[in-house]
């Protein structure tokens, strides 16, 4: 079940699903530790006798945000029971809070007796094993701790601060469902304590008035010792929830509105998702400098794993849209963590956890008997080329200066080192980490990466290296013209496996990777082999049904839908793929009406969103239900990527059809 409308503040990290119902809580590092583990947090009402869980039938739901901040407005409608709920939920932009605040209206024309249920179902630190709950009288809040992980659950009404009465208890053993069940005649039951594999709920009265309506704010103060949440909670009782709150959705206004980029040519759905997916984007980024790839816990469900890692091939390309954007300490903070996790070694290895420490991986050591580099080149090579995009943009010399030799001059040596007799990098495996060989993505970025290195030596004076660094970027340039371009079929491979001889096999199956050509710059994207390539990529990889978009590659088996069909449905479309070929319009366009043929495609992932302005990884290629983990960080910096490379290319094309001398008449 994909993720909606998540909240944070790059230390907590909240996730909804689609039925309102918190699913992942993230603290004090976005991605480490999920102290749900995806379990349901449920939410509900109770009036006149009567309990209800917003996640069944009887609710109708509508989950939004406000504009251009992270400050959901969850709009909940029951007809039965005659109660219009509007949900604001935020963490805090500074503190280390999740506030819900409940605003509840009478739609029967009737005083009402309501009462609100908000459950916690937490295994602190990724295990239920050893927690603790109890009711805390100095606070009036519930309690619930393990080490050095605190979370004080307190509530407050206009009229009143602290729970008027809770439920605490285990869940899990011995067919206990847990301390929900025990809001059902609308009084919970005030046991005291209890530790284990437990749960709590917390219950607040309200008196409504006919066609009135009354507020109750619910927090989750988080910190390591009882002291840090007792005191977090005595400032939100003197600042009031109310007025945290409204500056938290101040500065997410001021941050996402901060740029005087001139978004007026894009067309208003496309301009609103701009500003969100940059807001969503924030949400998966830890302030230590990890940029996680997606915090959907139930892809554990399906691989065993998550992808609450950094990648950094994803981080180095959502850094680069948070350069586009200016988001320039975003960026900065990347490369320090990125200098971090490579260490002493000159190549990055698989993926990195929010701490900067080796993350799980499948990519092996040895083959055959043989030692081999567990690593995926591609990794290396575009954090070095995004890292002179940052300074391009920002120009930080001494930001720039402690990462020289660590991030630049010792990973291009070794990508000069590591080639064959041709130039060509060695074997790794792919972007999609799927298959080992050289692969026309990796050649790319290498390439890009290795001018990026050359540009920067210039830059320090280092002639003789600029040199060697620009000639090892040309030959490769050459040796992937020679030896992965198919002449017959007028296409280049996308990988290429090397035999003994030295010679290559090539697979020249269709892969939207290919798009790398032109992205880091080994190719102009106005070359006709280029347009030639990212054609056929458009013509095989189109998924020719209703929804659209474009797959990964031919045959892509990843949560394959299609398993008949391949001409049609080569794979399930996804947004970075889609966005790549918008990229290309964009970067190859000369008129105004070339640049024109990228908006279709821009519209096609605001279609794919949910209400929310949420996109997942991929899409089902029948229904456009989202598919694998939601949100999905790079699609949304994909999409912010290509609305400001469409806005400069408008710019840059205006300009030049300015300048041009009229006719004399």
């Amino acid at each position: 079940m994909p993720r909606d409308i998540p909240v944070g503040n790059g230390n907590i990290l909240v996730t909804f699903d689609n039925k309102y119902r918190l699913r992942d809580f993230y603290a004090p590092r976005v991605g480490r530790h999920n102290h749900t583990n995806g379990h349901i947090q449920r939410f509900g009402v109770w009036a006149d006798g009567t309990i209800s869980w917003v996640e069944e039938d009887s609710w109708k739901r509508d989950l939004r945000y406000r504009p251009d901040t992270l400050t959901t407005e969850v709009t909940l409608t029951n007809a039965g029971l005659g109660l219009e709920l509007i949900c604001n939920d935020v963490v805090d932009f500074d503190k280390s809070a999740y506030f819900r605040k409940v605003t509840v209206r009478d739609l029967l024309g009737t005083a009402r007796d309501v009462r609100l249920f908000f459950h916690t179902d937490l295994s602190i630190n990724g295990s239920p094993v050893g927690d603790t709950a109890y009711f805390d009288p100095d606070t009036s809040a519930i309690v619930i701790y393990k080490d050095a992980s605190y979370f004080l659950i307190n509530a407050c009404t206009d009229s009143k601060c602290g729970v008027d009465h809770w439920a605490i208890g285990t869940t899990a053993i011995g067919g206990a469902e847990g301390t929900w069940r025990d809001a059902e005649d609308g009084q919970l039951g005030g046991n005291p304590i209890s530790q284990g594999t437990i749960d709590a709920t917390i219950g607040v009265n309200l008196l409504v008035k006919p066609n009135e309506e009354q507020t109750a704010t619910i927090w989750i103060a988080c910190g390591d010792n009882y002291k840090a949440v007792k005191d977090l909670n005595q400032r939100i009782w003197e600042k009031t929830p109310e007025r945290l709150i409204a500056r938290t959705e101040a500065y997410w206004k001021l941050w996402s509105l901060k740029e005087p980029v001139d978004t007026a040519p894009l067309p208003e759905p496309i301009r609103d998702l701009f500003y969100r997916s940059q807001l969503i984007l924030r949400t998966q980024i830890d302030n230590g400098g990890a940029i996680i790839a997606a915090n959907d816990s139930d892809i554990t469900h399906f691989a065993g794993d998550h992808y609450s890692y950094c990648w950094m091939r994803d981080g180095a390309l959502v850094a680069h849209s948070l350069i586009l954007a200016g988001q320039s300490e975003l960026s900065r903070n990347f490369f320090r963590f990125a200098a971090k996790c490579i260490g002493d070694k000159p190549f990055f290895l698989h993926k990195y956890t929010p701490e900067g420490h080796l993350a799980s991986s499948w990519h092996p050591s040895t083959i055959d008997g043989k030692s081999v580099l567990p690593i995926q080149q591609d990794e290396t090579a575009l954090t070095l080329w995004a890292l002179r995009e940052h300074f391009l943009a920002f120009r930080d010399v001494e930001f720039i200066k402690p990462l020289y030799n660590a991030l630049v001059v010792k990973p291009a040596q070794w990508m000069l080192d590591h080639r064959d007799h041709n130039g060509l990098p060695l074997q790794s495996w792919d972007l999609w980490e799927e298959r080992r060989g050289i692969h026309t993505f990796t050649v790319a970025a290498t390439i890009g990466a290795l001018h990026a290195a050359s540009d920067f030596a210039k830059d320090f004076g280092e002639l003789d290296r600029a040199a060697t660094f620009r000639e090892g970027a040309e030959r490769m340039k050459g040796a992937l013209r020679r030896h992965m371009y198919h002449t017959e079929r007028q296409q280049f491979a996308r990988m290429a496996v090397p035999h003994e001889d030295g010679t290559y096999r090539l697979d020249m199956t269709r892969d939207s990777a290919n798009y790398a050509l032109f992205a880091f710059g080994a190719f102009e994207p106005t070359d006709p082999l280029v347009k030639a390539e990212m054609e056929s990529l458009r013509d095989n990889l189109w998924c020719k049904s209703n929804i659209g978009g474009c797959a990964r590659y031919e045959r892509d088996y990843y949560h394959q839908v299609e398993n008949e069909k391949t001409d049609d449905i080569p794979g399930n479309p996804w947004v970075i793929c889609t966005l790549w070929q918008a990229q290309y319009h964009i970067d190859s366009a000369t008129t105004k009406q070339e640049l024109d043929l990228a908006m279709p495609l821009l519209q096609w992932c605001v279609d794919r969103t949910l209400d929310s302005g949420v996109l997942a990884e991929q899409f089902h290629p029948y229904t456009g239900a989202p598919m694998s983990v939601s949100p999905l960080t790079w699609s949304h910096a994909t999409y912010v990527a290509i609305c400001l490379r469409y806005i400069a290319k408008l710019e840059e094309l205006t300009a030049k059809s300015n300048s041009k001398p009229h006719a004399a008449k």
